[in-house]
């Protein structure tokens, strides 16, 4: 049979005071007598009583979740596959603390969310995702030390590392005109490997050719199209992300460009479907896995051991 488990209501009977004068005692949280507090100490023992402990963070004030907010305007992004592996991970690193994860989605002007959240008693510390500089310096007060960041000025991976491997690469092997697909211009980790391709291709005197993308295979097939349209020359792809990056492979197909004889393709974050794919895709390691799990506990105050993960190349048959 299964255990009955003693609750604030039974301490408090054995006691014989009540379930307030309890609550107050086993929490520490306010006043009670010498003999109330004897009465309801030994009343605790006998029964073998055990706060809950969502009920135990939430008498201490210190919540019992932590919010992965997500900042983006599309309405899907909750389902990225980047997300629910994060969102997976955090919830495994939290389980000793005995706290869950909630999910959260934010838009760009989000300073109302934001105060909604800090307002939040259960909350215990936030993750946020998606933001720009500016928005980690402007968090309203209840938020400020209890929140952490995927990406720039957060745990985050070495972009620009993993990225300038591949691009480097691209140019030994002696393409010239190389393109790439970056993340959206609002976002902060978007900005590393913009600035590793124009630092190689000024180094190298080749054309700087950037076209906007947001991390989706609909996207990757849109940039590679202008890519196409606008520079028919090109000889190299390079996308911050395998899902654009299998976009572009879409298009490229569909056009009868060879891959990579006439045009080599890069990608970023080595999901399992970029060597599935056919052509197996070059890209470079993003351990999304570590990262969430560091940022979520940075959230809840300990000191993070890396800042920034290490990227490195995965050659493929793409490049």
């Amino acid at each position: 049979m299964r255990e009955i488990r003693a609750g604030l209501a039974d301490v408090a009977r054995r006691a014989g005071v009540s379930p307030a004068t309890a609550s107050r005692v086993l929490s520490g949280s306010g006043p009670a007598s010498a003999a109330s507090r004897a009465a309801v100490l030994a009343a605790a023992g006998q029964l073998g009583y055990q706060p809950h402990p969502v009920a135990r963070r939430l008498a201490r004030g210190t919540g019992t979740r932590v919010v992965f907010a997500v900042r983006d305007d599309r309405a899907d992004i909750l389902l990225d596959p980047f997300v629910t592996r994060a969102t997976a991970a955090m919830a495994a690193a939290l389980d000793p603390y005995d706290i869950g994860v909630s999910l959260r989605r934010i838009g760009l002007e989000c300073a109302a969310d934001l105060e909604d959240l800090a307002a939040d008693r259960g909350l215990a510390a936030v993750v946020l995702a998606g933001h720009d500089r500016a928005l980690l310096s402007c968090l309203p007060s209840g938020l400020r030390g209890r929140t952490a960041a995927i990406g720039a000025g957060g745990a985050d991976v070495d972009s620009a590392a993993g990225v300038g491997a591949l691009l480097t690469h691209l140019y030994a092997a002696g393409r010239r005109r190389i393109a790439l697909v970056a993340g959206p211009s609002w976002l902060a980790s978007s900005a590393p490997p913009v600035a590793v391709y124009t630092e190689l291709t000024r180094a190298a005197e080749m054309p700087t050719r950037v076209v906007r993308g947001d991390f989706t295979s609909d996207k990757g097939r849109t940039a590679a199209r202008a890519i196409l349209d606008r520079w028919p020359d090109t000889d190299a792809i390079a996308s911050v992300s395998d899902a654009t990056a299998l976009g572009v492979l879409q298009t490229l197909a569909d056009a009868g460009v060879r891959v990579p004889d006439d045009v080599a393709v890069t990608g970023f974050d080595d999901i399992p479907l970029a060597g599935a794919a056919h052509p197996a895709l070059s890209t470079a390691t993003h351990p999304v896995e570590q990262i969430a799990a560091a940022a979520a506990r940075a959230a809840l105050g300990e000191a993070a051991p890396i800042a920034l993960f290490p990227s490195t190349p995965v050659f493929r048959a793409t490049a």
